[in-house]
């Protein structure tokens, strides 16, 4: 069993990308080729597994955090906005990748949604097992 909090955060998520890529549930739509990953970015990302290499860091952040939501995911990979002449802000990324990745972890077992205090989703056994098999 590997610990995943002690690996360096790249290289598991890289190993993990890699193993979704064999999960059936898990494709990249066709339009995610074509979006922006939030307001803050100028253009769409260029990578061809950027979708694999996402859903492997939502999976690890939620195997860290427990419980976790949309928002707080949009919040997590937002990012400061270039406004020009004024100072930047903040902003969050966008819902829609994250939704469809946790839509699709949901369908392949590794996820539900929480049923406790905190809303938001959970890993699974299946997904808890998935995870601590990358090395």
């Amino acid at each position: 069993m590997v610990n995943i909090k002690d690996m360096e955060s790249g290289k598991y998520n890289k190993l993990l990308a890699a193993a979704l890529k064999s999960v059936e549930e898990f494709k990249a739509p066709d339009w995610s080729y074509f979006v922006k990953t939030g307001t803050n970015k100028v253009r769409p990302v260029i990578e061809e597994d950027f979708w694999y290499k996402r859903a492997a860091s939502i999976l690890r952040q939620i195997y860290i955090r427990g419980v976790v939501g949309t928002q707080r995911l949009r919040t997590r990979y937002g990012g400061r906005k270039n406004r020009g002449v004024v100072t930047g802000k903040f902003m969050r990324g966008g819902g829609k990748i994250i939704r469809v990745i946790l839509q699709q972890s949901e369908a392949a077992g590794f996820v539900e949604k929480s049923t406790g205090k905190k809303k938001g989703r959970q890993l699974t056994v299946k997904g808890k097992e998935f995870l601590e098999d990358i090395k």
